[in-house]
């Protein structure tokens, strides 16, 4: 009598079959997955503004207290991104302290990551207007440099 080799293992036709439903449940996941990188940069993108323009916020608040020293044409923001960071001298401390506004400087998520996180923002000054923000003697506000456009539709340059 011959061994019949019928009932062990599959039969070509039967792992194309699993192989093509694999490929569709792949397929389908794929847009679920880019939606999910996308929604997790823009948490990241909104944080990352957040904390700068508190930041800013907090300079200002400072420089209004007199604990910035501003010349007549200074409009009380800082002069550079870095100034957050690196800390500006306070000037009602007579042991010469500084004061601080931001641990580190976030960086936009949709940039390029080669960049410095400072040179990932547009910066707008105070003399400029809000819809066509550009850079000037001081730092008023940031905003993402991305031309892409959030779930939601709207651009995150606007943000």
């Amino acid at each position: 009598m011959k061994s019949t080799m019928r009932g062990r293992g599959f039969t070509l036709i039967e792992m194309l079959v699993v192989l093509a439903m694999l490929a569709v449940l792949a397929g389908a996941a794929r847009p679920l997955l880019q939606v999910s990188v996308q929604r997790s940069q823009e948490f990241q993108l909104r944080e990352a503004l957040r904390q700068i323009r508190g930041g800013l916020d907090a300079y200002k608040r400072a420089a209004e207290a007199g604990q910035i020293q501003l010349s007549p044409e200074d409009s009380g923001y800082p002069h550079e991104l870095m100034d957050l960071v690196r800390g500006v001298p306070d000037a009602k401390s007579p042991e010469g302290r500084k004061l601080y506004f931001l641990r580190r400087l976030p960086r936009d998520p949709f940039a390029d990551s080669t960049l410095e996180p400072a040179q990932t923002w547009g910066l707008r000054a105070a003399d400029s207007p809000p819809d066509e923000p550009r850079p000037g003697r001081d730092v008023y506000d940031v905003y993402s440099q991305s031309e892409r456009r959030g779930l939601d539709g709207s651009r995150y340059r606007d943000w």
